[in-house]
């Protein structure tokens, strides 16, 4: 896989769940969004939205969200728009049930602020605007499972 994605390897991805069941199928996902085309990233980022973040956090999206993270920062990746969208996407929502899952997913969107800033001055202004946007919901977030800011 080379060094993007690199530490995949070392998830236990089976064991763990997303709404639809095994997580097993989300390192294939995250690898079309790094190196597919256009239209592959996107139907993988679709994918992944529903599976770990659109109703729900699950305990796949605290493993998930650090690869979002690398992906988000590599200018390659086709649609690094939608994938910081991804993480927006699982900062508003948590799980019901699992609040550990909730609290894991929203702290793992929250220490990539660092990347935040650094895509906030990237050379592409709609990357850019993303990131502004994402800071802005990381700066004002607050739900009843994480710490106070």
């Amino acid at each position: 896989m080379g060094t993007v994605l690199g530490d995949m390897r070392h998830v236990q991805w089976h064991e763990l769940r997303h709404a639809h069941g095994s997580a097993s199928q989300v390192p294939g996902m995250l690898s079309r969004i790094a190196w597919g085309d256009s239209e592959s990233a996107e139907d993988a980022l679709s994918d992944l939205e529903r599976w770990i973040g659109a109703m729900a956090v699950f305990d796949s999206t605290v493993a998930t969200v650090p690869f979002l993270w690398e992906l988000a920062a590599v200018e390659t990746v086709k649609d690094r728009i939608g994938v910081l969208g991804l993480l927006r996407t699982i900062l508003a929502h948590g799980h019901a049930h699992e609040p550990e899952w909730t609290r894991g997913a929203h702290q793992a969107v929250v220490a990539g602020r660092g990347t935040a800033l650094r895509l906030a001055g990237d050379g592409d202004p709609a990357v850019r605007r993303t990131a502004k946007e994402l800071l802005a919901a990381l700066d004002t977030h607050t739900c009843g499972t994480c710490p106070p800011g």
